[in-house]
């Protein structure tokens, strides 16, 4: 890519500039990155959220001192810059950084204004923040056919801008140009992490002073991006934010005296001192002052303040006899000699300060964070305990009712397995390498956890043979007492485990295909993979493979349908509206030039638009009226009497709650082949098969596995989706183009729900596929109010309450991971991100559950209604 900023090169080779590899701290995402370069200080990861509602900053940064002094600020592009700094600009012109397919008007709004702007003689200093750089890469990556042309064309800005600030350069008056990169970007164009491609940013200086300095063209210069804070503050001789914990460039003032370039560092250093007297009490700059000792910092025992006050002392003093040797007029060897302990102290100090007061930047009240762990480990006790509650209403009901044959209270392997498995995956967030390779320990557990269920199904097999009898009594049972749509075609024992075998296998062979198709999370994500072999294919290609999961969503929903073996009006229409969105995501697909790094294209925004009408209509329709619609009771057991003693079998409560869920799932589906990556869609059609497979299974044999185990079962499903869809546990990998799909215009609500729907499209996808999984499960008698409370215990409580606890695990075990981990050297890299999804992960699980919950209350509660309403009438009847 260097070739492609020809100008820019130039300066650099001829000693006309200074370059710089500034490192961005994490998160490297733009307002964070903005603050840290106007005020030089380490912001948090809570940053990444601000970063989509930026407010005003109100901490001492350079915009501020500029303000202060009587400079007129003159800001274009990048809006983020007026939301930080609302009343500093004398004149402005702000774009809007998050709607990523512009990648035109967003840079030709700040290009337009420039002529004028560097003819202009009313501004002090002017601010311009392209974006479509970082447009192009969110929507091609770094090798997208539109990469080069904007390299060049920001090129010939800097050119433009150096052209004018000569010519209009004198004496009296000069001009320093900056140009500098917020963050870099991964191979995808994506930025949030901690990689070397995301924090590799840019520092360039231009102007007069850079030039007369010494340089080498050749050496590769490495800074902090907090750097750029005080070296600025300098250079334009304002006071250097006093949060500032960046380090002066030296290369920038080598054409000051000696004694000024001592100045420079002495005003760096005594910020850093009153810093660092704000953050320890106990560090007392007049020590450093008076102190005499000069030893050598790495020969000094005890404390890192200790060392500090060392450094600082033995460079002030060889600073103030600097001073004297220049008073009495003597140069020698031993001046030199003190200008160089000097500059070697100051910096040695400035270094290791900055170093420990960015790791001081992780330090939290610690009694604060012990009690909201307290708090969230009670949590975690009460959801288990009201679980272990309704574990324990349950047998009481089976040995009230059932034969021995289901009060098998022996621990079996796949209960064993998943405790185990939990407390593995617990483990494993006390790692760095772990938390970064996460998806290992997901595939791991599912596709262990099936080769389980794989295994009693083959061992059942094997047992056929011998209890013949028994098989039969239980499929009898079975098929009387469950309202399973297999059931209902009376498949025979030996059918039952043939399709069970073959639902796990399903599950198996997707599960390895999955993790296959994103060979490495973070630390390999360079390792070949099915992902990257299409990617590099003809697209034409990838858009087949979205048309073949677009119709395979078609067709099973179609499919899912019959089985209801209703054509009413509702149903009818369900299937029009769902063939119609799937045309439409079809027509989303095709008409998308084969070069996804495109402009804005409106007719394809408007195919969104309308799908998201009618996938919202669809799907709210079925959750109001789909409770309406079926019979509430068996056409075999009529009420016969005002005791109503005649069990009434909850056919149509499943029937209704099979239709929510189905309707959810694949409207769902649908949604995801919209928003996701191309690449992703048979990875989406791969976790549908595995969900459509699992409640198949689950839903041929109710003794093989007890309830929880068949939710746990499906969560696992749902966090090896997640990671099956190229998700990490770097910000790197959140899909920020497929969150504007459908959007004419920028709005933060709108593309956040977006981005979250596409980050968290699996899990929740798993969430809605278990709204059909307590559909499927066996017919409860629904005469008393007992039998009520035991559908309420199926449908909701266990289906909600169970990925409560977990999640409760989970977020609770890695809070007090990353309190113990608040000083590890990747804090910032890895815990933090990590600790940012586990938050998302834990809005997803409430979102899920809130979901569940809601269209079992809702279908429970008008079948209740109506349930009562029937039986009234019937009274009436017989008493008639």
């Amino acid at each position: 890519m260097m070739e492609s900023m020809p100008y820019t090169q130039s300066l650099l080779a001829g000693c006309r500039a200074v370059g710089y590899h500034a490192k961005a701290a994490p998160p490297t995402v733009t307002m964070p990155r903005l603050k840290a370069m106007v005020s030089g200080a380490i912001g948090g990861f809570l940053d990444v959220a601000l970063n989509f509602n930026t407010q005003a900053f109100l901490d001492d940064n350079l915009l501020d001192q500029l303000h202060t002094i009587g400079y007129k600020l003159v800001m274009l592009g990048d809006e983020t810059w007026i939301k930080l700094f609302p009343t500093l600009f004398y004149r402005q012109d702000g774009v809007s950084s998050f709607y990523v397919k512009d990648t035109v008007e967003v840079d030709f709004n700040v290009s337009r204004h420039l002529e004028s702007e560097l003819a202009a003689k009313d501004w002090d200093a002017l601010i311009l923040h392209y974006l479509g750089l970082d447009h192009v890469g969110h929507i091609g990556g770094r090798q997208s056919n539109l990469m080069t042309p904007k390299l060049k064309e920001m090129d010939d800005v800097i050119r433009r801008i150096h052209a004018a600030v000569k010519s209009s350069q004198d004496s009296s008056h000069r001009t320093l140009l900056v140009v500098v990169s917020d963050h870099g970007m991964t191979e995808v164009g994506n930025h949030g992490g901690s990689s070397y491609e995301e924090t590799d940013s840019l520092a360039l200086f231009i102007g007069h002073s850079v030039e007369s300095s010494y340089c080498s063209p050749y050496e590769q210069k490495e800074a902090l991006q907090v750097d750029l804070a005080p070296t600025l503050a300098l250079l334009f001789g304002i006071p250097i934010p006093k949060n500032n914990i960046g380090v002066l460039l030296p290369e920038l003032f080598n054409s000051l005296t000696d004694d000024q370039k001592l100045r420079t560092l002495e005003l760096n250093s005594w910020q850093i001192l009153r810093l660092l007297e704000e953050q320890r009490p106990a560090f007392c700059s007049e020590d450093c002052v008076d102190s005499k000792d000069d030893f050598g910092v790495d020969m000094l025992p005890g404390s890192i303040e200790e060392k500090l006050c060392r450094l600082l002392s033995k460079a002030f003093a060889s600073h103030r006899s600097s001073l004297l040797h220049r008073d009495s007029d003597f140069r020698s060897v031993e001046a030199a000699g003190l200008f160089g302990t000097a500059v070697d102290s100051y910096s040695g100090f400035l270094r290791h300060a900055s170093e420990w007061l960015s790791h001081r930047a992780t330090d939290k009240p610690l009694y604060l964070l012990v009690s909201a762990i307290s708090l969230m480990i009670i949590s975690c006790f009460s959801l288990a305990g009201i679980i272990s509650c309704i574990f324990k209403g349950k047998s009481q009901i089976k040995a009230e009712h059932h034969s021995e044959l289901d009060l098998d209270k022996h621990w079996h392997l796949d209960e064993v397995f998943i405790l185990m498995g939990i407390l593995i995956y617990v483990a494993s967030l006390g790692s760095s390498s772990f938390v970064e390779e996460e998806q290992y320990i997901w595939h791991f557990l599912t596709s262990t956890l099936y080769l389980i269920f794989l295994m009693k199904t083959v061992q059942s097999m094997l047992k056929e043979t011998n209890s013949t009898v028994v098989h039969r009594s239980e499929a009898n049972m079975f098929r009387r007492n469950s309202s399973s749509y297999l059931a209902s075609y009376k498949l025979t024992p030996g059918q039952q485990d043939g399709c069970k075998l073959y639902t796990v296998l399903i599950v198996l062979v997707a599960g390895r295909i999955l993790r296959a198709w994103y060979q490495g999370g973070i630390n390999w994500v360079h390792f070949p993979d099915i992902s990257k072999i299409l990617t590099q294919s003809d697209s034409s290609i990838v858009k087949s493979l979205q048309s073949i999961s677009v119709l395979a969503v078609v067709v099973l929903y179609s499919v899912s349908l019959m089985l209801l073996r209703t054509r009413r009006i509702l149903i009818i229409g369900l299937w029009l509206s769902h063939l119609s969105c799937g045309l439409l995501v079809m027509l989303h697909i095709w008409k998308s030039q084969v070069d996804t790094s495109t402009p804005i294209n409106h007719s394809t925004t408007s195919i969104a638009q309308i799908f998201y009408v009618i996938a919202s209509i669809s799907v709210t329709c079925t959750f109001l009226l789909s409770p309406w619609i079926f019979p509430t009771h068996s056409k075999e057991a009529e009420p016969t009497s005002s005791s109503g003693s005649n069990p009434e079998k909850a056919h149509g409560l499943n029937h209704s709650v099979f239709l929510t869920g189905v309707t959810y799932t694949m409207f769902w589906c649908l949604l995801q082949l919209l928003l996701q990556q191309p690449i992703n869609a048979i990875p989406v059609l791969l976790i549908l098969l595995q969900i459509i497979s699992s409640v198949i299974y689950f839903s041929l044999e109710k003794s093989l596995h007890r309830q929880w185990v068949q939710v746990v079962a499906m969560q696992f499903l749902g966090m090896t989706g997640h990671f099956g869809l190229g998700n990490t546990n770097s910000l790197a990998s959140i899909d920020v183009a497929g969150a504007f799909i459908g959007i004419s215009s920028y709005s933060t609500v709108l593309s956040g729900v977006l981005m979250f729907i596409i980050t968290y499209g699996s899990p929740l996808l798993l969430y809605l596929g278990m709204v059909v999984h307590m559909s499927v499960k066996d017919s409860t008698d629904i005469s008393t109010p007992q039998k009520w409370s035991s559908i309420l215990n199926r449908m909701i409580a266990l289906p909600c309450l169970l990925p409560l606890l977990i999640n409760s695990i989970a977020l609770t075990s890695y809070t007090i991971v990353l309190l113990l981990m608040r000083n590890h050297l990747f804090v910032w890299s890895v815990f933090s991100p990590k600790y940012l999804y586990v938050c998302a992960a834990t809005v997803c699980t409430y979102a899920g559950v809130l979901i569940i919950a809601m269209t079992g209350a809702y279908t429970c509660a008008v079948f209740s209604f109506r349930t009562r309403n029937y039986r009234d009438k019937s009274v009436d009847q017989i008493d008639g």
